[in-house]
């Protein structure tokens, strides 16, 4: 038995990451991997094993998110590259129109944040925005928010992007059903805050509105000279339609026979839906986009160059995720799960599911709220959730604990968060202002999000 108790042990390792983060400025890859230490040598087991058993975690979470957090920055890079993104952002707008220019500017942004990071979508669809408002001289707050919501939900919600995709795989949750489940969640999210948005743009009038010159606000890129729609798209939609197919076809041949054709499907599936080989042709696909596009540029950016900047962008969120696996499974060790089932259960009835969603909201709130990054606190989160949740039944899959984590971090967007000051500055509101519109916002979108997930987990559970 250890001298400090299970939930004392948590504390510290809490204490530890928390003020590694804000107190010392110290990356989050360090502050996880040394509360996972000092965890684990305040957790019992044998004192040869306390610091290998670190690493050995850290290295199995690798294992398991490694190659798919890389496939998803090579993707994202090269859409950026090949103009991909713009031809994705510019189809939306040609579909609703001017007069729905905060929708086209939702969808893009829900789109296009499924493989490239919330902060660079903002800075890929800021000037599309800012050109529409130039041109109708309205809703300019509208469109800044349409494009924040957007993003927001899919970054939270649904894989490839490095937070929901850490949470599925720290909670043990298929890849395919958090992909389903974040969309059909996402969507009445990103729809709400499109319509909060809307009338916070009648409510406010801005100080600083924007300055307009004779240079045209859009991409830079002739749209003539941009990808396809169908090339654009692609490294999208292959992956979510490989992996959402496995998910469904595997359910669908519970049972049948070896030689049925459903069977065989479920078995070709198996190979070419797996997360990582899907992930893999998905990037393929936009390298492959890429070389197409820039092979006549004067001086066009190599293939190897590229993919050496896509793993330099994915390394440190590796590092963190993989040190943030660890530091839940030196948690399970220290023998929190056994001590949290003994404080949320009694002899006859566990602590009800709707609770522990909640309890996951809050967590994931807290640790946004106090260091900043959306990523961090959701591998925080779920790694402590996965410690808490261990043997634990629940009536419902646990989808919905790792969608109620990237809800909850979607509540305490402040001054501390990358993305306020990007979607501040670029916007040209005051620190005050963006709290009052875009903080406000995202906070009460993630609560929606939460009642859609407790009324989702009640009548469809998804439990075999």
């Amino acid at each position: 038995m250890p001298i400090i108790p299970p939930l004392g042990i948590l504390v510290i390792g809490i204490v530890i990451v928390l003020g590694m983060i804000l107190v010392l400025r110290i990356n989050a890859f360090f502050a996880l991997l040394t509360a996972a230490i000092v965890v684990s040598l305040l957790a019992p087991g044998e004192t040869a094993t306390k610091v290998s058993r670190v690493a050995e975690a850290f290295g199995t979470t690798a294992g398991k998110i490694g190659i798919a957090i890389a496939m998803a920055a090579v993707i994202g890079k090269c859409m950026l590259e090949s103009g991909a993104a713009d031809r994705i952002a510019l189809a939306f707008l040609r579909l609703f129109g001017e007069q729905r220019g905060g929708l086209a500017m939702t969808a893009s942004g829900f789109t296009l944040s499924i493989p490239v990071f919330f902060d660079t979508v903002f800075y890929l669809l800021f000037p599309i925005a800012k050109s529409m408002h130039r041109r109708t001289r309205r809703n300019y707050l509208k469109y800044v928010l349409a494009v924040g919501v957007g993003g927001n939900a899919t970054h939270t919600l649904v894989p490839p992007t490095p937070g929901p995709l850490a949470t599925a795989g720290n909670l043990g949750v298929d890849l395919g059903t958090m992909i389903l489940m974040g969309i059909i969640v996402g969507i009445p999210v990103a729809l709400f805050g499109l319509w909060f948005a809307s009338l916070l743009d009648q409510k406010y009038d801005l100080r600083h509105p924007p300055e307009y010159d004779d240079e045209d606000e859009v991409a830079k890129t002739p749209t003539e000279k941009l990808p396809s729609l169908f090339a654009a798209s692609l490294p999208i939609v292959l992956p979510v339609v490989l992996i959402a197919a496995q998910t469904i076809v595997t359910q669908w041949a519970v049972g049948a026979e070896a030689s049925s054709p459903l069977a065989r499907v479920s078995a070709w599936l198996a190979i070419w839906g797996n997360p990582n080989l899907a992930l893999m042709l998905a990037a393929a696909v936009a390298v492959f986009v890429c070389w197409l596009q820039t092979r006549s540029n004067p001086q066009p950016l190599g293939i190897a160059q590229l993919l050496e900047q896509s793993i330099i962008d994915a390394g440190p969120i590796i590092l963190i995720t993989a040190a943030g696996g660890a530091f839940g499974e030196m948690l399970k060790l220290a023998n929190v799960t056994e001590t949290v089932q003994l404080l949320v259960s009694n002899e006859s009835e566990p602590l009800s599911g709707h609770v522990i969603l909640w309890l996951a909201f809050a967590v994931a709130s807290l640790l946004k709220f106090a260091q900043g990054s959306t990523t961090v606190a959701m591998i925080t989160a779920s790694s402590m959730l996965a410690a808490m949740l261990t043997d634990v039944s629940l009536p419902f899959d646990k989808v919905y604990i790792a969608l109620a984590i990237g809800c909850g971090t979607m509540v305490g967007i402040w001054m501390n968060d990358s993305g306020f000051w990007i979607l501040s500055k670029m916007s040209g509101l005051t620190p005050r202002e963006t709290l009052r519109s875009w903080s406000l916002t995202a906070a009460l979108s993630g609560f929606v999000g939460m009642a859609i997930l407790v009324v989702l987990a009640t009548v469809l559970p998804l439990t075999p």
